[in-house]
């Protein structure tokens, strides 16, 4: 897996990653410790009204920035973007009101919108093999595991001797480290096939998404994973400072616990994925996720919470919730040709990002006026509905490659290869997709 650290483009931009998002880390355990301090037990409403404005912004600002984004130098695109996120990072330290928090949340999310995608979209055309491009994004989940892992740590440690409000410093620093490393290397920017108007640019990875049956059972999927992990995100803070009245300290280590799981489960996948179908390991994973909340909510609804039946659970689900995601971008990267991969990675941050913004209230409120075990078993359904609705939406015999070209070609047209065509078209703007397997 490590051998493809040997590219410096690449190493430069998995190290901006890692800085990143462990500031990122820091910032989380900080902002859920600012709501607990500004709002007592309604922190996790807080927290949820925080990361359903993230959501927001994810969702209408990520498909306009694809948009543009070939239009513009990626490398001075993603460090303005950096500056941009430093800049809300350092305000966070002196909020004294909650509205202040969300106005923040927006800005900073606003910049990561725009960044992630485009930052994703540019990993492909960098690792173009299907093998190490598969390595890269389980490289690129044990860097999300490392934000999980290494800032829980470093938090527990930081707030053995000092405010959580200095956790934003070191938010800030990851971003502007990150700004650093890409500035070091050169990316590519491919450019469209042809030129298109506004909405066609701002809409084609959208429409593209949902004309694709195994994307349309991805989504599916994130809405199962962001049910699982919106009950760990936004109310480990209440399960920990307030039910079970433990320190900041061991906030740190509950997402630990999640971050741990996730890692494990990022280093088995290469692996399973070499032997079995992207399908059958992401919807196990769901059925992990799934069978931990429900059992997660039997020991609270009959002995009550306690911390290890907590920490268990959090590894499990995060064993379960790396499993579903991790594998994302190979099925985006077979759906799509190179110019349209920023287009239908930014659609895949939108539109998994709006399951977010279901989850994100939803568990923040139900725990506000319901309590634990109903928050538990809603979610619990939500995240169940999503991978049955995965599992009717991408057909079992969804081959590994999909092909896709222009609406005037004939079949037998040496781009569409020597191939057995299946029945199932599926019409987006000027482009058909085709399921095709190898004869």
């Amino acid at each position: 897996m490590l051998e493809i650290l040997a590219d410096r483009t690449y190493r430069h931009l998995f190290g901006a990653q890692i800085v990143a998002l462990i500031g990122t880390g820091l910032a989380t355990v900080a902002l859920g410790l600012l709501a607990y301090d500004l709002a007592g037990d309604n922190a996790s409403l807080v927290l949820g009204t925080a990361f359903a404005i993230k959501m927001v912004a994810y969702v209408s600002i990520a498909p306009v920035a694809a948009g543009f984004a070939e239009r513009i130098n990626r490398r001075a695109f993603l460090v303005v973007l950096d500056i941009i996120r430093v800049a809300a990072a350092l305000c966070l330290p002196f909020v004294t009101e909650i509205w202040q928090i969300f106005a923040l949340i927006f800005l900073l999310q606003s910049a990561s919108a725009a960044f992630t995608p485009t930052f994703q979209a540019t990993i492909p055309d960098i690792l173009p093999e299907e093998d190490r491009y598969t390595r890269a994004l389980s490289l690129s989940r044990l860097a999300y595991d490392l934000e999980n892992i290494v800032s829980p740590i470093l938090a527990a440690i930081c707030l053995s001797i000092m405010s959580y409000n200095s956790l934003f410093i070191g938010t800030a620093a990851g971003f502007a480290a990150s700004g650093l490393l890409i500035l070091s290397i050169i990316l590519p920017s491919p450019n469209p096939s042809q030129p298109r108007g506004i909405y066609d640019r701002t809409t084609r990875g959208i429409r593209i998404y949902l004309a694709t049956p195994r994307l349309r059972g991805l989504l599916a999927l994130n809405l199962a994973a962001s049910a699982a992990g919106s009950m760990v995100l936004v109310n480990s803070v209440v399960l920990v400072r307030g039910s079970l009245k433990m320190s900041d300290s061991a906030l740190a280590w509950t997402l630990f616990a999640f971050g741990a799981g996730s890692m494990l489960a990022a280093l088995l996948l290469p692996y399973l994925l070499a032997r079995i179908p992207d399908r059958t390991v992401m919807t196990g994973g769901g059925f992990v996720m799934i069978s931990v909340l429900i059992a997660l909510t039997a020991i609270v609804a009959s002995t009550g919470l306690s911390w290890p039946a907590l920490l268990a659970a959090w590894f499990f689900v995060g064993l379960g919730y790396s499993t579903v995601l991790t594998p994302t971008g190979r099925l985006l990267r077979r759906s799509a040709h190179a110019e349209d991969r920023p287009a239908i990675f930014a659609a895949q941050f939108a539109l998994s990002h709006g399951c977010w913004l279901i989850a994100y209230p939803t568990a923040g409120l139900l725990m506000a006026e319901a309590g634990t075990s109903v928050t538990l078993l809603a979610l619990t359904v939500i995240s169940g509905t999503g991978l049955g609705i995965a599992l009717h939406l991408w057909p079992k015999d969804d081959p590994e490659i999909l092909e896709h070209t222009h609406h005037n070609l004939p079949l037998d047209h040496p781009h569409l290869g020597n191939k057995r065509r299946h029945s199932h078209p599926f019409v987006v703007d000027d482009i058909h997709y085709r399921w095709t397997t190898h004869l």
